[in-house]
């Protein structure tokens, strides 16, 4: 049989990728954009079709082949018509992509004025075969400003017998001139379970036997399109043969299993900060990208609070049932304000990441941090307040403990979780014997002493703080809150000094010289005197000049 290995390869050679193969033919086919179908079905209908569509929306969501049924639908024999036949030579040129009546054009390739002048040209000439000519332009956005002033006319009064198609993925690049002469259609992203829903057709027509789980995850990895889910099954075949399994699509894609967030969102329940960076050590050990891992767990947490708030209402989770309930259990755990607290922790892990080279380390401190962190039982507010007891004074703290103990708390008015009380009863306990030791050590005096080492101290860590609050002078101390002044004319200095960040140095430089947490309040006073010379320090003036600052007036009014 000396022919029978060359049919084999002609065989191979013929083989039709997933993509192609299984691209719509006719509206009813079209997967997950039943507004737009509904829409053109009506237009052919009552023979209302406008002359030039813009067809916007991400990619791979069936924007080109919806053009394609469109110039079919009106070149039918049998058409105008909504259903075409799919038989006749105008159909089968078109699908073929031999019609010389539709021209497709790649918007990226002839983008120029000479291309554009080129077609509005050959638009005059009547078609060939069919009604209509069609002219589909895809990723119209890349077409020049000349390319697009050379269209307008063309667009804005067309030959009868003609009808334009645009397709984009960046509709906002598309001239507002270009726009106000078209009608414009924008496709959705192809739900999950729609994807899923089309994936199963493909794979009973195919004969192939895939896992339940593997068509989630090439759904949820193809982020909406079809097209891109249809190829990845494609892979996965090729790859796997004919039993495509779950860890196929891992190790092909990269990607983090569900189970994954779920098991590591349960070491954070639990707060079990070292099997939370065991898991995620194994997540990267596996060659899994981290910067992928962090945005699949916020998202993770994203659907935590949809589940929380919508009782188990799957429609606001694109999730198969059996995820959906999974989340609804997990998110019973929590409280609406610890999702919240996980959820700013793992964004500000994001921005960290950007002012490192690593992911890994910031990420590793994120999941400590959550998985330590346990609010006391009936707390009302934030999970986030537990984060940072040190935000409040212990002898404060300690004090509000003294006059109001726990235990004269009424059944009506349960007790209500307080930072401070947390401060006191457990990382602290030793300050609750001594609740006023710290208070009663520090005065005004004190402060003023040690005023010039505390500016001293600040210019180490950051001089243009140290140099604003040298201009300051400290005016009252009123339990734990110090009134630091500045003259009128030095509002940039205050200013400056109330971001939280500068704050944050400030107070910590007091409490290290002082031995007292102090919060410090800055404001402006006509009895602190202004020094003059501080205007001419350079970096000072230049400050001055760039805000405008009131120096600068008060000279100038002199």
């Amino acid at each position: 049989m000396p022919f029978a290995s060359n049919s084999g390869i002609n065989s191979n050679m013929s083989y039709t990728v997933f993509a192609l193969k299984w691209r719509p033919k006719n509206f009813d086919q079209i997967v997950g954009q039943d507004h737009i179908v509904n829409q053109l079905k009506s237009a052919i209908q009552k023979d209302r079709l406008a002359h030039a569509y813009l067809f916007s929306g991400p990619r791979g969501v069936g924007k080109t082949s919806t053009a394609r049924i469109l110039a079919k639908a009106i070149n039918c024999q049998k058409g105008p018509t909504a259903e075409p036949c799919g038989q006749c030579p105008a159909c089968l040129d078109i699908a073929g992509g031999r019609s010389l009546d539709v021209i497709e054009i790649d918007g990226a390739s002839n983008r120029g004025i000479d291309e554009i002048r080129t077609l509005r040209e050959n638009v005059k000439f009547s078609p060939a075969n069919g009604k209509f000519k069609v002219y589909i332009i895809d990723e119209v956005h890349q077409i020049t400003t000349d390319g697009f002033n050379a269209l307008l006319k063309t667009l804005e009064e067309p030959p009868e017998f003609v009808k334009f198609i645009f397709a984009t993925t960046q509709p906002s690049k598309v001239p507002a001139t270009i726009l106000s002469r078209c009608q414009r259609l924008d496709f959705r992203r192809i739900p999950v379970m729609e994807i899923i829903a089309q994936l199963e057709k493909i794979i009973g027509s195919e004969n192939v036997k895939v896992d339940k789980d593997v068509l989630f995850a090439v759904a949820k990895a193809s982020d909406g399109a079809l097209r891109d889910a249809e190829s990845i099954l494609d892979q996965l075949v090729a790859f796997s043969k004919d039993n495509v399994r779950l860890e196929d699509v891992v190790s092909m894609l990269g990607m983090v299993e569900q189970n994954t967030l779920f098991e590591i969102t349960d070491k954070i329940i639990g707060k079990d900060p070292a099997g939370a960076l065991e898991l995620l050590n194994g997540v990267i050990d596996n060659g899994k990208d981290a910067h992928v891992f962090l945005t699949d767990l916020i998202e993770h947490f994203r659907n935590l609070m949809v589940a929380k708030i919508s009782k188990q209402d799957s429609g606001l989770i694109d999730l198969p049932d059996d995820v959906c309930k999974r989340l609804a259990e997990q998110a019973g755990r929590l409280k609406l304000e610890e999702i919240f607290n996980a959820f700013s922790v793992l964004v500000n892990t994001q921005e960290t990441a950007k002012r490192m080279e690593s992911l890994r380390i910031p990420l590793e401190v994120s999941l400590v941090k959550l998985s330590i962190v346990k609010p006391a039982a009936g707390s009302a507010g934030p999970a986030v307040r537990a984060v940072q007891p040190e935000k409040v004074p212990a002898h404060q703290a300690a004090a509000e403990v003294k006059a109001k103990p726990a235990t004269h708390h009424s059944p009506e008015k349960p007790a209500v979780y307080h930072p401070a009380e947390q401060e006191v009863r457990h990382p602290h306990p030793r300050l609750a014997e001594k609740p006023a030791a710290e208070k009663i050590t520090v005065s005004l005096e004190d402060v003023r002493a040690a005023w010039e080492s505390i500016v001293a101290n600040i210019n180490k860590v950051k001089i243009s703080i140290g140099s604003y609050l040298k201009e300051g002078e400290p005016l009252k101390l009123s339990g734990d809150v110090l009134t630091v002044a500045f003259h009128k004319n030095r509002s940039l200095y205050k200013e400056s000094l109330e971001k939280p960040a500068n704050r944050a140095i400030a107070e910590k430089a007091v409490h290290a010289a002082l031995k007292a947490a102090l919060k410090l309040n800055f404001t402006l006073s006509e009895e602190v005197k202004a020094d003059d010379a501080a205007s001419s320090d350079p970096a000072l003036q230049s400050a001055m000049d760039t805000f405008n600052a009131r120096v600068i007036k008060e000279e100038s009014n002199g």
